[in-house]
């Protein structure tokens, strides 16, 4: 089964953490991933940009609309993910326990599935 680890981080977290904490953080999670890959479990993962970089677009009367962040309405943003092939959730959720994110983040499991699924 796939699962989505999502890297949730609060906002404002990389500024406050500064440039050469947050390389050594980065390559913990290089690692990491490297390590789920050695495991034959990883399909995927990026770090993604910071959210006030990021554009939001929906569409309404079929017309575009286009929201630039950041987004004030969260309290967190989405800093990065790994997508996983797992055996159960109880594997996904032990993997997501070994992340070196979830020390200073929040990391969401999500298995993937259909949208018409509730």
């Amino acid at each position: 089964m796939a699962y989505m680890l999502l890297v949730m981080e609060p906002h404002g977290q990389r500024a406050e953490r500064g440039l050469e904490a947050g390389q050594q953080a980065y390559a913990r999670m290089l690692e990491f991933g490297q390590r789920l890959q050695a495991r034959g479990v990883l399909r995927g993962g990026e770090s993604l940009a910071p959210d006030h970089r990021g554009v939001r677009v929906q569409v309404r009367g079929g017309q575009p609309r286009l929201l630039d962040g950041p987004f004030a309405e969260t309290k967190e943003m989405v800093g990065g993910f790994f997508l996983l092939d797992c055996a159960t959730e109880e594997e996904a959720v032990a993997i997501a326990a070994e992340c070196p994110a979830a020390e200073w983040c929040t990391v969401e499991v999500r298995q993937l599935a259909p949208c018409w699924e509730s």
